[in-house]
């Protein structure tokens, strides 16, 4: 199963530096029963780019909660067996948790398939978006728009082996 597992730039350097994402358990998006159903879509493909959607949302939440990091979504893709990664049939009825799965241990980032990231160019939207996500989860329409700003910028793909750069 391929699944999303969602990142700060902070985040990717310490996983980098371990070698694999985090201890466990780890929050990562994927095409799920629930997915499918919010997606109302059969496209493997369209499914899998909403799976990647959601963590790039929860990759902006991240840094909404960590001030520090540079403001660039981070998402890594990686392959697990479907029995290691679980869902929360009690969250799988929250909007906001539609496709999320847990991942119980590390995994290894030698299993990572790709790695998605923000352009240099998204910074402006992506910085505003964090900034505006409190007041848009409180219910305010200028702030969605905001946030729904950062969501019109496409993550882009490095493969594995680009990770030193993007984090230089």
């Amino acid at each position: 199963m391929r699944v999303y597992v969602p990142l700060t730039l902070p985040g990717l350097a310490q996983a980098h530096k371990a070698g694999e994402l985090g201890s466990g358990p780890l929050t990562a998006y994927a095409v799920t029963p629930a997915l499918r159903e919010w997606y109302v879509s059969d496209d493997i493909e369209e499914l899998e780019y909403a799976a990647l959607n959601r963590a790039a949302a929860a990759s902006l939440r991240l840094l909404a909660g960590d001030p520090e990091a540079p403001r660039r979504r981070i998402v890594v893709a990686v392959d697990v067996p479907d029995r290691d990664a679980s869902t929360d049939p009690d969250r799988g009825l929250d909007a906001g948790s539609v496709g999320e799965v847990r991942i119980a241990g590390p995994v290894p980032l030698g299993k990572a398939a790709a790695v998605h990231a923000d352009a240099d160019d998204a910074q402006a939207d992506v910085t505003a978006a964090a900034d505006a996500l409190g007041a848009a989860d409180q219910g305010d329409d200028d702030a969605r728009f905001v946030v729904d700003g950062a969501e019109d910028h496409e993550l882009l793909w490095f493969g594995v082996q680009e990770i030193p750069a993007l984090l230089g």
